[in-house]
């Protein structure tokens, strides 16, 4: 069964490594903000989003995944945050937002894929 993974981050390279990554995993979209994602979501429904919580200007990461889980559509879809921010008040934010899983950069695409293959299995 093929999976759609969408990779959502405002740094190009960022997002192309994280896609170059998981791509033997499924189908890889992207977006580079909020709206993308949220747009991509709609059309895609993913599996998993990989999303990066600084999105640069407008909405966040916290708020794409809280929105995802406010939509009843998408309130299931996976959900791995993104964040150079690794306080414990941090994650606790980005789980409170509804998050799967916070993963702290810089992190190593084998971390990345190991932490991918525990929430799809």
């Amino acid at each position: 069964m093929s999976r759609t993974i969408l990779v959502v981050d405002d740094q190009d390279e960022l997002r192309l490594l994280i896609s170059l990554t998981l791509q033997p995993l499924g189908r890889i979209v992207e977006a580079s903000n909020a709206e993308q994602a949220l747009a991509r979501v709609a059309d895609e429904a993913p599996d998993l989003v990989v999303l990066d919580i600084w999105l640069g200007p407008g909405a966040s990461g916290l708020d794409v995944c809280a929105e995802l889980r406010r939509d009843p559509r998408h309130a299931t879809t996976k959900v791995i945050l993104l964040s150079a921010c690794g306080q414990q008040s941090d994650i606790a934010a980005g789980m409170a937002a509804g998050a799967d899983l916070y993963v702290v950069k810089p992190f190593s695409p084998l971390e990345l894929l190991d932490a991918v293959h525990g929430l799809l299995g």
